[in-house]
């Protein structure tokens, strides 16, 4: 059971998480972080060495619960291949998922934190590198379970097909339009169905 500065915390997290998601990192302030909390700053200071650490909390939050509903997705099925389909199933249903917490966090944050704070920008890239890296394992049991290619390099397409989804969401959300997702999803079926597949 969480003790009461636990369940403070927990709070603050949940509740700043879709406002630095949204806002990006310099433009969230103390004030924006009292206002939505109903916290003091010295309730916040209390949790949070700074903003910083904040921030870096709201956004591994955020994206530890949509990688979870990711792999829950994925228990659909035990076939590699067919979990590499659930990926794009997931996604094809992101566009309003996202937009319940301000935007894509990956997106938004690796774009935001670039130049303004490095050691968020580093846990987007540790966060990008660990979603290449599953998708890489996954083709690579795809291959043992003999259901994949034997020849295909699994990183290069982890690569690949991560590059294909964070573009799609990008332009779904500048664009408003979830063709972009939709169009891109059908796509990435077609190079497994087609490239990967054995």
């Amino acid at each position: 059971m969480l003790t009461k500065a636990e369940k403070t915390t927990e709070f603050i997290v949940q509740t700043v998480a879709p406002i630095f998601n949204k806002n990006g990192y310099a433009a969230t302030s103390l004030s924006d972080i009292t206002k939505a909390t109903g916290l003091t700053k010295g309730a916040i200071y209390g949790n949070f060495k700074n903003k910083e650490e904040l921030a870096i909390a709201a956004f591994t939050m955020t994206v530890k619960s949509m990688l979870r509903r990711i792999t829950d997705h994925q228990t659909l099925s035990n076939s590699s291949i067919e979990k590499l389909f659930l990926i794009t199933d997931f996604y094809r249903n992101y566009y309003n998922y996202s937009q319940e917490l301000g935007g894509c966090p990956i997106l938004n944050m690796g774009v935001d934190a670039k130049h303004q704070n490095s050691p968020l920008f580093k846990y987007v890239q540790y966060t990008i590198d660990k979603i290449q890296n599953n998708v890489a394992l996954l083709i690579n049991e795809g291959k043992q379970s003999k259901e994949i290619k034997q020849d295909i390099d699994s990183v290069l397409y982890a690569k690949r097909l991560y590059t294909m989804i964070i573009g799609a969401i990008f332009m779904t959300h500048t664009m408003e339009d979830n063709s972009y997702l939709l169009q891109t999803m059908d796509q990435i079926d077609t190079m497994i169905q087609n490239e990967l597949k054995l």
